[in-house]
């Protein structure tokens, strides 16, 4: 008898991604999405725009009292947001 080589699915996915340079992408698209449930949803009808660029998440708050009280919660906002992805994907949030 042969011996077969038995995989996980999720290691052979994670492993293709990896390979063809698409984990990044897909865990920033995730984390942007995250943004309305880790934040809640009083804090998402502020929120207009949202992207990654370099490692850092820019957030549009329409409202100048609420982006002032987000500024001070940047290292909170980026550790949950990590967490919520489970990977390292932003060192930093630009609040404008």
């Amino acid at each position: 008898m042969f011996r077969r080589d038995v995989q996980n699915l999720s290691d052979v996915l994670n492993r293709c991604l990896r390979q063809n340079g698409l984990e990044t992408p897909l865990l920033q698209h995730r984390l942007v999405n995250a943004w309305d449930e880790v934040v809640g949803k009083g804090i998402a009808a502020y929120t207009s725009d949202k992207f990654i660029k370099n490692q850092t998440l820019f957030v549009k708050i329409s409202n100048p009292a609420l982006r002032a009280d987000l500024s001070m919660m940047k290292t909170q906002l980026v550790r949950r947001l990590n967490n919520y992805v489970g990977s390292m994907v932003i060192a930093d949030i630009k609040i404008y």
